[in-house]
């Protein structure tokens, strides 16, 4: 028997989004997953009648306890924080999970994806590169053992923030040269910005700058608590 993935599916809203999103948790090649979702807060409340997921409901906490919670309520070796905005290759279980069980070493697998019809590429793993910028989304299949949970204190880069943590253990990733999932506009990733929009002068442009101060206020959290240079 192949090891069980945990698939934990935090949703807010958007049940349009999510019903795509998970059906292509569902039509995933690799057979021996478990899928846990976490409605955190929704109005109306989502309902599921497939008997392969499970359901939780729980008031607005955010996604960090929410995807927390569902990590308590699964039991797979691997797991994987999918956003109800993502769509997946059919095959995107089954090429991390052979990613990591061919690097033993490795504590998680990620890959590059599009949001919506941009490209997003990641790079092979680098521990210095990370500790400048984040390259790896939260979207990665976990090791379990090496999961210390997300910072529910953490309102942005939560996912690098995760990452940092575990690089502070020793734990490093593989990166998958492949675009595995697909970003839908209007989410949690809305507020993209261009790298330029971040620089003087567009970044004090209207309609931009309060996006560039959240980045920076979010960002300077970050490097405060991991004690990293820039």
């Amino acid at each position: 028997m192949p090891p069980l993935v945990s698939i934990i599916i935090p949703v807010f809203n958007r049940p349009e989004v999510f019903e795509r999103s998970l059906a292509s948790a569902l039509e995933q090649t690799y057979s021996n997953i478990e899928i846990i979702v976490v409605d955190d807060g929704s109005n109306p409340s989502i309902t599921i009648e497939n008997k392969r997921v499970q359901l939780f409901h729980q008031a607005n906490k955010g996604a960090p306890a929410a995807r927390n919670f569902g990590f308590s309520k699964s039991s797979g070796e691997y797991v994987i924080f999918w956003d109800a905005d993502v769509m997946a290759d059919s095959r995107m279980i089954e090429k991390m999970v052979v990613a990591l069980e061919n690097n033993p070493a490795a504590s998680y697998a990620y890959s590059d994806f599009y949001f919506g019809k941009k490209k997003m590429p990641a790079r092979p793993f680098d521990a210095n590169c990370l500790r400048k910028v984040n390259f790896i989304t939260t979207i990665s299949l976990i090791r379990r053992e090496d999961f210390p949970g997300f910072d529910e204190s953490i309102i942005k880069f939560q996912d690098w923030d995760l990452w940092l943590t575990m690089l502070q253990k020793n734990k490093t990733g593989v990166y998958v040269p492949e675009y595995l999932f697909l970003v839908e506009r209007g989410g949690t990733m809305s507020t993209w910005l261009p790298s330029w929009a971040y620089c003087a002068p567009w970044k004090w442009l209207p309609g931009i700058w309060n996006t560039v101060k959240n980045y920076e206020k979010g960002k300077k959290i970050i490097i405060e608590k991991h004690g990293l240079s820039q």
